[in-house]
C-alpha cells in the first residue's frame, strides 16, 4: 500500500489543523492505521492509532483530549484532527499502516512521506 499524507502547515497556538492520509490499494480497510511524529533532534513518537473498523483508537498522553483520529474506509483515508495546538506539537507527521492497532512503530510496514506541522506561540 502507498500512503500520501497532507494537510500540514503553519498554525497558531490554540488553533486547529486536520491531517489526511490517503491510501492506495484495496486492503486499506483490513488494516489498522497510525500517526507518528518526529520533531528536530528527537526520535519518532507515537501519536494515535485506529483499528481497521475505526472502533478502537489509542492516543499518546501528550495529545489525548486534543487530537482525534478517524478513518473513512470508503475513501481509503485516515484523518488526524488536531485541536488546541501547542508549539510542542511542531513536527513532521507520518501516517503508517499495520496489521495491528499498536503504538510500536516497528509493527508498521508502510509509511507515508510526512507532512510538516508548525505551531507558533
Amino acid at each position: 500500500v502507498q500512503l500520501q499524507a497532507s494537510g500540514g502547515g503553519l498554525a497558531q497556538a490554540g488553533g486547529s489543523l486536520r491531517l489526511s492520509c490517503a491510501a492506495s490499494g484495496r486492503t486499506f480497510r483490513s488494516y489498522a492505521m497510525g500517526w507518528f511524529r518526529q520533531a528536530p533532534g528527537k526520535e519518532r513518537e507515537f501519536v494515535a492509532s485506529i483499528s481497521w473498523s475505526g472502533g478502537v483508537a489509542a492516543y499518546a498522553d501528550s495529545v489525548k483530549f486534543r487530537f482525534s483520529i478517524s478513518r473513512d474506509n470508503a475513501k481509503n483515508t485516515v484523518y488526524l484532527h488536531m485541536n488546541r495546538l501547542i508549539p510542542e506539537d511542531t513536527a513532521v507527521y507520518y501516517c503508517a499502516h499495520s496489521q495491528f492497532s499498536t503504538r510500536d512503530p516497528s509493527l508498521y510496514d508502510s509509511w507515508g512521506q510526512g507532512t510538516q506541522v508548525t505551531v507558533s506561540s
